[in-house]
């Protein structure tokens, strides 16, 4: 490697380690505010709250690389520019691509790790950080309640006086109000003096143990007049235990979670066999209910009271427009019945068969989009160095000033349109592939531009094209008015 090439190199990677672990540590405190909720006031131990942090980290890369990439390259070519070093470096004879060739094949390097690090490590942090969030539960039960103030826990907000024990499974002074079920009006508390949170990790179940207290709950009477009355039940109890879901503790959603998000702990041999699969099962689905459709709709041979063989006239005859003209009144009405009653159940077939097909055409594209986006973070990174490498040759300014400005609206283009196509794709207004590489395919002429223009020596905007119409405009107008002076 020669001492050019070593010069450029040092200086870029010294410059996008600063901006990376700079932009990193921005987005793991968005990362903390996001999560907030279930990290505070949770009693959670040091250790617990590390661990949900390094889960949550790998997700943030594929953010933060691209943009790290970008702003180091415009910092990094803008101080050689501003310093007159490219100048030196032209006067030697060495051109820009010259000067980018080094950098181009560590660009190359660090995409091909970004892609194993999107195929490989954020999967199974993924994984990780979904199940922890689940099991988290398990392992502090207590985290659910805070002292002093309702806590929602599944179906019952619960307010505890004091939390005793190691783990805080010791309750004192407890009141619950219990959700009402959808149609039930009824309000229920239960006041107990004390009680004992009880879980397993081998189960799902949290179990409320309640100790010497009260249970009312209000009755709403069938007739309205007797609802004036506000009539209540109320017994005493020395034990009684409330069964809670896990998954339904502060609102995690982890069940739920687990479903809508599986294809990103996949890697990219798994999303091809698992999206093998749901095609299969996708047109199998749509041939099975094609085939019912078509059985559910040929008209079979009736008998109704009609004189005369029709079967056989049907043979001998051309049917007429009016094929009810051949059947009698009766017949008519039970014909017409009939297939408006076949035509409402197959309209309501084809709504829910219509939702369903639906549902998992979004699954196919949502696991699309996740194949996809291994290959766009590799990509972008790439085609981040095009932009910003050119760009900061062209603005000649390095620093954290102008630089920031350029790359914070490039990267903002960048990540608004990719999120857009995303979400249009998932709804299936577009390809999944023309979702996921929108961003890419609008922004790498941009970068070819660029390239171009900055290793020709044109400025970011030729004012030549610009000025020249307006300066033969006034050549024309002055001399006239010379002339008719």
């Amino acid at each position: 490697m020669k001492i050019l090439d070593k010069y450029l190199l040092k200086t870029y990677l010294i410059t996008f380690a600063t901006v990376f672990v700079i932009l990193f540590f921005i987005f793991i405190l968005q990362t903390i505010w996001l999560f907030i909720a279930e990290l505070a006031g949770k009693d959670l131990d040091i250790t617990m709250i590390i661990k949900f942090l390094l889960f949550s980290m790998p997700r943030i890369v594929p953010l933060v690389l691209p943009l790290s990439v970008l702003l180091s390259s415009i910092m990094t070519f803008g101080n050689l520019a501003e310093n007159y070093e490219f100048a030196a470096m032209k006067s030697s004879g060495i051109s820009l691509q010259r000067a980018m060739r080094g950098l181009t094949i560590f660009i190359i390097f660090l995409s091909f790790v970004a892609f194993l690090f999107a195929n490989n490590v954020i999967p199974y942090a993924e994984y990780k950080f979904i199940n922890f969030r689940k099991n988290i539960a398990q392992l502090k039960p207590a985290m659910a309640i805070t002292e002093g103030q309702f806590s929602d826990v599944g179906f019952y907000n619960i307010r505890v006086d004091k939390k005793l024990g190691e783990n805080g499974n010791i309750l004192k002074g407890i009141t619950i109000h219990k959700k009402p079920v959808s149609g039930e009006g009824g309000k229920t508390v239960i006041k107990a003096k004390d009680g004992e949170l009880i879980s397993s990790e081998q189960s799902s179940i949290l179990q409320l143990v309640l100790n010497n207290g009260n249970y009312y709950e209000d009755i709403t009477p069938r007739q309205f007049n007797d609802r004036k009355k506000y009539p209540f039940a109320k017994s005493s109890f020395k034990k009684y235990t409330i069964n809670i879901d896990l998954s339904q503790l502060n609102d995690i959603d982890a069940d739920k979670e687990k479903v809508t998000n599986s294809n990103t702990m996949l890697n990219v041999n798994e999303l091809n066999y698992t999206l093998d699969s749901l095609k299969k099962d996708f047109k199998t689905e749509i041939a099975s209910y094609s085939e019912n459709i078509n059985q559910r709709t040929i008209i079979q041979n009736t008998t109704f009271n009609n004189p005369g063989n029709i079967a056989a006239e049907k043979k001998q005859k051309k049917l007429p427009f009016d094929i009810l003209s051949l059947y009698d009144n009766t017949a008519k009405v039970s014909i017409l019945s009939n297939a408006t009653n076949n035509l409402n159940s197959v309209g309501y077939s084809i709504e829910g068969s219509k939702t369903n097909l639906e549902v998992k055409q979004k699954n196919i594209n949502t696991h699309l989009l996740a194949l996809y986006d291994k290959f766009v973070i590799a990509y972008g990174c790439i085609m981040m160095f095009f932009i910003g490498a050119p760009l900061g040759a062209i603005i000649r300014k390095g620093g954290l000033g102008l630089p920031i400005i350029f790359a914070v609206l490039i990267f903002i283009s960048f990540h608004f349109i990719n999120t857009f196509g995303k979400r249009f794709a998932q709804e299936n207004g577009m390809t999944p592939f023309m979702g996921s590489w929108m961003s890419s395919i609008i922004l790498t002429p941009l970068a070819i531009l660029l390239t171009y223009r900055a290793t020709n020596d044109i400025g970011l905007i030729n004012m030549d094209v610009i000025l020249a119409p307006v300066q033969k405009l006034f050549q024309k107008i002055i001399p006239n008015k010379n002339k008719n002076t």
